[in-house]
């Protein structure tokens, strides 16, 4: 598909406000997948709110450039995708995850949070729970005193209970 100037114009604003308002911008090499595998990796994407962006490399230096953002030139030396989104944990389990089922996607770098990272610090952000197992966690941290502290005082009820009814069977027998 040839594209025209005011196309590529278009692709040209749409990446400079991707890589300008999302979190993570993370850059794979998709050579050896199949078009149907790129759908099926688009759809994973699409269903955890990630944009998935194939195109033109001189597109993606220009934006970077324009948004005064640097990416290791290494990585546009190839054929490139990019994930874009507003959680970067969220991106980086999704491309690592559809990674480990197909060897042929690989991950090469991108950008978090306006600084550039490479392979090695996606899989670290891959292994971290996500948001919502964190937000539980804290949620269970702050509960925690609050549920001993009334365990401590429903023990003492408990006991009270307890006494009352062995005295009421003892009564009874």
């Amino acid at each position: 598909m040839v594209l025209t100037r005011q196309d590529k114009e278009q692709i040209l604003e749409k990446l400079k406000e991707l890589f300008k308002t999302s979190s993570a911008s993370v850059a794979s090499n998709y050579s050896s997948l199949t078009a149907t595998e790129i759908t099926d990796l688009r759809k994973a994407l699409k269903e955890k709110g990630i944009s998935l962006i194939v195109t033109k490399n001189t597109l993606v230096k220009r934006a970077l450039s324009s948004n005064s953002q640097n990416l290791d030139q290494s990585i546009l030396d190839q054929p490139v995708i990019f994930a874009f989104g507003q959680d970067e944990v969220e991106v980086c389990k999704a491309l690592q995850g559809f990674a480990k089922e197909h060897e042929a996607l690989k991950i090469l770098g991108g950008i978090i949070l306006s600084q550039e990272v490479d392979k090695e610090k996606i899989v670290h952000l891959a292994l971290l729970p996500s948001r919502e197992e964190l937000q539980a966690k804290l949620v269970a941290i702050l509960a925690a005193p609050t549920y001993g502290f009334v365990n401590v005082l429903a023990a003492n009820i408990r006991g009270m209970v307890s006494v009352i009814d062995q005295y009421y069977k003892e009564k009874l027998a």
